[in-house]
Parts: structure tokens; sequence; C-alpha cells
């Protein structure tokens, strides 16, 4: 059963509007969860279909995101690829269709008798689902299936910090982690004879390694060692929680070991559930797992929060909070020892071989461990001609390199470098009361010289010798 506090009906009650026609299914589409396990959303359709005897139709909209790399597709195609196979062999109809979302799902939606969506906070997400709630002529149905806590319950406004966040939200993480899993549906109908179209012959498109979209890209370097999917993001999951999660709270902030769970990117392309997640380590238990909770359940779904409640500027400069606005406003003018464009930055060109060492292993495998990450935002700050400039090339970067980019994660990580989520320290140069970082500070937590000669242009001719996993 789905928890109704996960459903919500967005052009009016589920009964005000039916099919004007017969109709020939009920129409799942799929952004934000590209998997067919411990999907709440896909359950809630499959239910519904049952209901009204039809068959349960799933599309996947394949648009373009201005920042996206081929590679980055590639790792999410191959992902629904075993997806669509398992809600084949269930009975279910799988289509991926490109073009415009809203078009798209319209067209769609003429045969369907419902329409069903994932719940996502990110601003396209929301003008679509706002456009097609004002145009569907049937029910238009949003489910809350990527949040451990429901947005809708976990908090009613923009919260400022972590602990606020964790007051609110304690209490309900146990009670959604009890929760039983959701196998893949088998709907009573079956929808293997509706034919409808599909383009997945496109996919093949995305597997050839495309030059450089402008001068200095660097997206056809990236090589993703991450296997994509339910099945690897599963086996991955369980390798942490036997071999890494009760050391998690001592090693995860150690860019040299392999201390994290490396899910980031499976959760952020929906081919693992975060209750999947929890609930797994919730059962093992251990010292790790309060600070891995912490991780998965209150920073990442502060994360949504903050995206929910900064819809239309969560990326902009305008979206951070006042006071840390006007402290590096009021220290833009101080002296900087290095400014750098955004170029430089792109090509990891700086005099510091900690920064372009966690700019390249970015750049070359979709990910910056968390640690590094810190000290990358903090950084583009220090070096940058204008504490605003800095703030669009962090945001840029991730969103361009990062395989779980283009996420809240990463728009909040981004911004918590600039004082989100965070307290005004002692005022310092170019910072301001906004909290700063030094290499001097790395060296004092880990070997931060191995970690800088892995990920050097030498380290990467020899083979990097470590690979942090990806993700908290």
């Amino acid at each position: 059963m789905i928890e109704p506090e996960r459903i919500r009906h967005l052009n009016g009650n589920d009964d005000g509007l039916v099919a004007q026609k017969p109709a020939a299914f009920v129409l799942y589409w799929m952004q934000a969860a590209g998997r067919a396990v411990d999907n709440p959303a896909l359950w809630y359709a499959a239910t519904r279909a049952d209901e009204q005897r039809l068959p349960l139709l799933v599309l996947f909209v394949l648009t373009d995101y201005p920042a996206a790399t081929a590679a980055q597709y590639r790792w999410m195609l191959h992902g629904l690829r075993e997806c669509a196979a398992s809600l084949r062999e269930a009975g279910v109809g799988f289509s991926i269709r490109r073009g415009d979302p809203v078009d798209t799902v319209l067209a769609a939606a003429k045969d369907a008798a419902l329409v069903v969506c994932d719940r996502s906070p990110a601003r396209w997400s929301v003008l679509a689902r706002n456009a097609l709630a004002s145009r569907l002529r049937v029910s238009f149905v949003e489910v809350d299936g990527e949040s451990v806590v429901p947005e809708a319950v976990a908090s009613h406004k923009q919260e400022w910090s972590a602990r606020t966040f964790r007051m609110r939200t304690a209490g309900a993480i146990a009670l959604y982690a009890s929760r039983l899993s959701l196998a893949v549906p088998t709907p009573k109908k079956s929808a293997h004879s509706l034919g409808y179209p599909s383009d997945e012959e496109s996919w093949a498109s995305y597997d050839a390694t495309p030059p450089p979209a402008y001068p200095g890209d660097r997206s056809p370097e990236q090589r993703f060692s991450l296997r994509p999917g339910y099945q690897a993001a599963r086996e991955r999951l369980e390798s942490f929680i036997a071999n890494n999660l009760d050391a998690y709270d001592s090693d995860r902030n150690d860019p040299c070991k392999d201390g994290t769970s490396g899910l980031s990117a499976y959760l952020h392309f929906g081919q693992i559930s975060s209750l999947d997640v929890l609930r797994a380590a919730r059962l093992h238990g251990g010292p790790g797992y309060p600070a891995y909770a912490e991780q998965l359940v209150v920073r990442r779904e502060l994360a949504r929060n903050f995206v929910r409640f900064r819809v239309m500027d969560y990326d902009s400069w305008e979206g951070l909070p006042a006071w840390s606005r006007e402290a590096l406003e009021r220290a833009a003018g101080d002296r900087r020892a290095y400014a750098y464009t955004r170029d430089d930055f792109e090509a990891s060109a700086t005099h510091d071989p900690y920064w372009n060492a966690a700019q390249e292993q970015l750049v070359r495998t979709g990910t910056i461990h968390n640690y590094m990450r810190m000290y990358w935002g903090k950084m583009l700050l220090a070096w940058s001609r204008s504490p605003r400039e800095a703030f669009d090339t962090g945001v840029y970067l991730n969103d361009r390199y990062a395989l779980d980019g283009r996420d809240p994660n990463g728009w909040t990580g981004v911004a918590w470098c600039f004082g989100l989520h965070d307290r005004p320290w002692p005022s310092r140069p170019v910072f301001g009361t906004v909290r700063s970082m030094t290499a001097a500070g790395l060296r004092r937590k880990f070997d931060a010289d191995l970690y800088a000669e892995t990920w050097s242009a030498r380290g990467a001719r020899a083979g990097a010798a470590i690979q942090p996993g990806l993700g908290f």
C-alpha cells in the first residue's frame, strides 16, 4: 500500500476528470524513478490499472538537458534498458520517446484513463507538471517515491539548517523505513498487445563519443567505471554494508579510502530507492549506521527541501541566504591571491595540486569525493573575480561533469560552500563571515599529497591507485 501522504492530485480531485473516450491504458510518466523495484509511483499506477481492468504503459521522455553530457545520457539509458526488460517481463508496457515532455505526455494521454507521475522538486519538472495539470483532460496524480519522509509531511517551509530539519523528521524516519519493499508489479491485464511506439533505436546515438561541444569542453574525456542499473546498485549497496558501513563515520571524509557507499548516481537517476538503501542499512545497524542515515535522509532530503521552496532560484545567486550574500558582497573587493576564469577551472589549470586533482577526478570519473567537493567549491570562491562569478562557475561545472549533478544534492552542495545551511563564522578576507577552508586543513585531515598524485596527469597515465566511491 502507498501511504496517502505520498499521493497528490494535480488537477482536481481524483474522480473529477474522466477520459472522453474508451481508454486503452493507464499511463505512468516515469522520470525521476528509473526502476521497476520499490517504485511507489509505478505501484500506484499498476493498482489503478487493475481497478479499471486496463493495461499499464510506462512512458519515459528523453529530452535535452542543457548541461548534460553524452556519457551521462549513455549511463542513464543503459540503466533504463534493465528497467524496461523487468517491466515487460511483468506484463507492463514500456516506451521511450524523444521530444518535449509536456507535448509527448499529452499525446500519449489521449488514450489514457489516468496519468501518474513522479515527484521531483527540480524546476523543469515542476513547470512541466504545472503545464500538464492545466491541459490534461484526465486525472493527473503525482507520487512522491524518491523521499524517505515524503516532502508533504517532512516540512511545510524552507528549513535553514540540518538541525531544524533533523528535529522535524527524526521520529518519522523509522516509521517509513519499516515499510515493506515493493516488488515489480504484475498487472492483471498485460500490455504486450498495446503496440505503443518507442524510440529505443535512438539510444545508440549516445554510444559514440561526440567531439567537444565548445573550446575547452572536456566531456569526451569522461569514463564512468560504475555499472548502471538496479542490480548493480543492489550489489554495491550489499558490498558497502558488508565491508564499509561499520567504519563509515571514520572513513567517509578520507578521499584516499573507499569509505562511502557510492550510491549517489543510482539515487540521482532513480535506479535504486532511498528507502531500499535505508532499510538495508538499518537492518545491519552497527556504529556507522547513524552517520550514514544522517547523510542519506537528513542531508539529502534537506537538499530537496531547499530546491522545493526555492524552485525558481535554487541554482542562482539569489537563492543563497541574505546574510551570506551580504557578507560575500562586502568582501568582494578584497585582494585575491589568485584570479582564474571558468576556462582555467574547467581545465584544472590552477596553482593548487589538490584543487586540480579534485577537478580531474570530477571530469574523468563524474565525481568528487564529498570532502574534496567542499574544498573545490570554497576555492572557487577564493580565486574567482567575484563571488557571483564563483557561484555560477560551481553550478556549471557540477552540472556539466558530475554524474550525480543536475540534482538537489549538487545544487545544495555548491550553495553550501557559499553559506547555505551554515552559520556566520569569524570574518576573513574574501570569505567575509562565510566558512573558509585551506590546503593546510586538507593535509591535517588525510594524505592530501597522495590524493593529488593519484589524480594528477601522471597518475592518470599510470592508472588511478584509488577509486573512491561516488557519493555519501
